[in-house]
Protein backbone atom coordinates (compact mmCIF):
# COMPACT_ATOMS: atom_id res chain seq x y z
CA UNK A 1 0.00 0.00 0.00
CA UNK A 2 2.82 2.39 0.84
CA UNK A 3 4.38 1.59 -2.54
CA UNK A 4 1.30 2.91 -4.34
CA UNK A 5 1.74 6.32 -2.75
CA UNK A 6 5.55 6.47 -2.87
CA UNK A 7 5.57 8.58 -6.04
CA UNK A 8 3.11 11.17 -4.63
CA UNK A 9 4.63 14.60 -3.91
CA UNK A 10 3.60 16.82 -0.98
CA UNK A 11 0.65 18.49 -2.73
CA UNK A 12 -0.73 15.15 -3.90
CA UNK A 13 -0.44 13.73 -0.37
CA UNK A 14 -2.25 16.82 0.96
CA UNK A 15 -5.10 16.35 -1.54
CA UNK A 16 -5.25 12.64 -0.71
CA UNK A 17 -5.33 13.30 3.04
CA UNK A 18 -8.18 15.82 2.61
CA UNK A 19 -10.14 13.36 0.46
CA UNK A 20 -9.64 10.49 2.93
CA UNK A 21 -10.49 12.52 6.05
CA UNK A 22 -13.50 14.23 4.44
CA UNK A 23 -14.71 10.96 2.90
CA UNK A 24 -14.36 9.16 6.23
CA UNK A 25 -16.65 11.65 7.99
CA UNK A 26 -19.17 11.65 5.12
CA UNK A 27 -19.34 7.84 5.22
CA UNK A 28 -19.46 7.81 9.03
CA UNK A 29 -22.40 10.21 9.06
CA UNK A 30 -24.16 8.18 6.35
CA UNK A 31 -23.72 4.90 8.24
CA UNK A 32 -24.88 6.48 11.51
CA UNK A 33 -27.99 7.83 9.81
CA UNK A 34 -28.88 4.39 8.47
CA UNK A 35 -28.43 2.61 11.81
CA UNK A 36 -29.96 5.43 13.86
CA UNK A 37 -26.79 6.58 15.55
CA UNK A 38 -27.38 10.23 14.73
CA UNK A 39 -30.44 10.68 16.95
CA UNK A 40 -30.67 12.97 19.93
CA UNK A 41 -32.35 12.00 23.18
CA UNK A 42 -34.55 14.84 24.40
CA UNK A 43 -36.95 14.77 27.28
CA UNK A 44 -39.85 17.14 26.89
CA UNK A 45 -42.82 18.29 28.84
CA UNK A 46 -46.13 18.63 27.02
CA UNK A 47 -48.16 21.62 28.10
CA UNK A 48 -50.79 23.83 26.50
CA UNK A 49 -50.16 27.42 27.51
CA UNK A 50 -51.85 29.08 24.55
CA UNK A 51 -48.74 31.14 23.80
CA UNK A 52 -47.27 31.35 20.30
CA UNK A 53 -43.64 32.29 19.81
CA UNK A 54 -41.39 32.47 16.79
CA UNK A 55 -38.02 30.75 16.67
CA UNK A 56 -35.06 32.86 15.66
CA UNK A 57 -33.04 31.38 12.81
CA UNK A 58 -29.39 30.77 13.56
CA UNK A 59 -26.71 32.69 11.75
CA UNK A 60 -26.04 31.54 8.19
CA UNK A 61 -22.40 30.89 9.10
CA UNK A 62 -23.35 28.17 11.55
CA UNK A 63 -25.52 26.43 8.98
CA UNK A 64 -22.70 26.38 6.41
CA UNK A 65 -19.98 25.40 8.88
CA UNK A 66 -21.60 22.17 9.92
CA UNK A 67 -20.00 18.74 10.08
CA UNK A 68 -21.78 17.91 6.82
CA UNK A 69 -20.49 21.03 5.09
CA UNK A 70 -16.91 20.73 6.29
CA UNK A 71 -16.58 17.04 5.52
CA UNK A 72 -18.13 17.52 2.05
CA UNK A 73 -15.76 20.44 1.40
CA UNK A 74 -12.65 18.47 2.34
CA UNK A 75 -13.74 15.37 0.46
CA UNK A 76 -14.45 17.24 -2.78
CA UNK A 77 -11.42 19.50 -2.31
CA UNK A 78 -9.18 16.47 -2.04
CA UNK A 79 -10.75 14.42 -4.83
CA UNK A 80 -10.95 17.22 -7.40
CA UNK A 81 -7.55 18.62 -6.46
CA UNK A 82 -5.94 15.19 -6.82
CA UNK A 83 -7.72 14.55 -10.12
CA UNK A 84 -6.72 17.94 -11.55
CA UNK A 85 -3.11 17.68 -10.43
CA UNK A 86 -2.38 14.00 -11.00
CA UNK A 87 -4.73 12.88 -13.78
CA UNK A 88 -5.17 16.05 -15.83
CA UNK A 89 -1.58 17.24 -15.36
CA UNK A 90 -2.72 20.76 -14.47
CA UNK A 91 -0.45 23.02 -12.47
CA UNK A 92 -0.57 23.42 -8.72
CA UNK A 93 -2.41 26.77 -8.76
CA UNK A 94 -5.15 25.60 -11.15
CA UNK A 95 -5.52 22.37 -9.17
CA UNK A 96 -5.88 24.27 -5.89
CA UNK A 97 -8.36 26.75 -7.40
CA UNK A 98 -10.39 23.91 -8.93
CA UNK A 99 -10.32 22.03 -5.63
CA UNK A 100 -11.50 25.09 -3.68
CA UNK A 101 -14.27 25.70 -6.24
CA UNK A 102 -15.39 22.06 -6.02
CA UNK A 103 -15.37 22.23 -2.22
CA UNK A 104 -17.43 25.43 -2.23
CA UNK A 105 -19.93 23.89 -4.65
CA UNK A 106 -20.21 20.84 -2.39
CA UNK A 107 -20.91 23.09 0.63
CA UNK A 108 -23.50 25.03 -1.41
CA UNK A 109 -25.23 21.81 -2.51
CA UNK A 110 -25.29 20.49 1.09
CA UNK A 111 -26.69 23.84 2.25
CA UNK A 112 -29.45 23.72 -0.38
CA UNK A 113 -30.30 20.14 0.59
CA UNK A 114 -30.67 21.10 4.26
CA UNK A 115 -32.61 24.24 3.32
CA UNK A 116 -34.99 22.08 1.28
CA UNK A 117 -35.34 19.64 4.17
CA UNK A 118 -36.04 22.50 6.58
CA UNK A 119 -38.82 23.76 4.30
CA UNK A 120 -40.57 20.40 4.72
CA UNK A 121 -41.25 21.25 8.36
CA UNK A 122 -44.58 22.68 9.43
CA UNK A 123 -45.79 24.11 12.68
CA UNK A 124 -48.30 22.05 14.61
CA UNK A 125 -49.37 25.04 16.67
CA UNK A 126 -53.12 25.52 16.80
CA UNK A 127 -54.06 29.19 16.78
CA UNK A 128 -57.21 29.69 18.78
CA UNK A 129 -58.29 32.57 16.53
CA UNK A 130 -58.67 30.09 13.67
CA UNK A 131 -61.49 28.37 15.57
CA UNK A 132 -64.02 31.02 14.48
CA UNK A 133 -66.75 29.26 12.48
CA UNK A 134 -66.03 25.84 14.01
CA UNK A 135 -68.87 23.87 15.53
CA UNK A 136 -68.97 21.65 18.58
CA UNK A 137 -70.90 20.83 21.73
CA UNK A 138 -70.93 22.22 25.23
CA UNK A 139 -68.86 19.94 27.46
CA UNK A 140 -69.39 21.73 30.79
CA UNK A 141 -72.47 23.93 31.18
CA UNK A 142 -71.84 27.57 30.36
CA UNK A 143 -73.45 29.45 33.28
CA UNK A 144 -75.34 32.70 32.75
CA UNK A 145 -72.68 35.40 32.30
CA UNK A 146 -69.93 32.88 33.07
CA UNK A 147 -67.46 30.54 31.45
CA UNK A 148 -67.94 26.86 30.65
CA UNK A 149 -66.16 24.41 28.36
CA UNK A 150 -66.88 23.39 24.78
CA UNK A 151 -65.57 20.46 22.79
CA UNK A 152 -64.68 21.28 19.15
CA UNK A 153 -63.41 19.26 16.23
CA UNK A 154 -60.76 21.81 15.30
CA UNK A 155 -58.18 21.06 12.59
CA UNK A 156 -58.97 17.34 12.75
CA UNK A 157 -58.42 17.25 16.50
CA UNK A 158 -61.01 17.06 19.23
CA UNK A 159 -60.10 19.92 21.57
CA UNK A 160 -61.67 21.49 24.63
CA UNK A 161 -61.75 25.25 25.13
CA UNK A 162 -63.13 27.67 27.70
CA UNK A 163 -66.20 29.41 26.29
CA UNK A 164 -68.88 31.99 27.02
CA UNK A 165 -72.24 32.49 25.29
CA UNK A 166 -72.34 35.66 23.15
CA UNK A 167 -75.46 37.06 24.87
CA UNK A 168 -74.45 35.87 28.34
CA UNK A 169 -77.17 33.18 28.46
CA UNK A 170 -76.83 29.81 30.14
CA UNK A 171 -76.08 26.91 27.76
CA UNK A 172 -76.56 23.34 29.07
CA UNK A 173 -74.20 20.43 28.46
CA UNK A 174 -74.59 18.72 25.07
CA UNK A 175 -75.95 21.78 23.25
CA UNK A 176 -74.53 22.25 19.73
CA UNK A 177 -72.70 25.58 19.36
CA UNK A 178 -70.74 27.59 16.78
CA UNK A 179 -67.73 29.80 17.56
CA UNK A 180 -68.38 33.43 16.58
CA UNK A 181 -65.45 35.19 18.21
CA UNK A 182 -62.32 34.64 20.29
CA UNK A 183 -61.46 36.85 23.29
CA UNK A 184 -57.88 36.10 24.32
CA UNK A 185 -58.19 32.29 24.71
CA UNK A 186 -61.88 32.16 25.56
CA UNK A 187 -64.26 31.30 22.74
CA UNK A 188 -67.49 33.22 22.31
CA UNK A 189 -70.15 30.81 21.05
CA UNK A 190 -73.74 30.90 19.89
CA UNK A 191 -76.31 28.12 20.02
CA UNK A 192 -76.94 26.39 16.71
CA UNK A 193 -80.74 26.28 16.23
Amino acid sequence: MVKAFSDFNGLEMFFLACAVIGGFFVLLKLVLQFIGGDTHADVGVDSDLGIDTEHVDSDVGFRILSMHGLSAFFMMFGLVGLAFYRQSQMGAIISILGAVAAGMIAVWVIGKLFQGAANLQSSGTLKTADAVGSTGTVYLTIPKGGTGRVSLNFRNRLREFDATEKNGNEVPTGTPVRVVQVNVNILVVEIIP
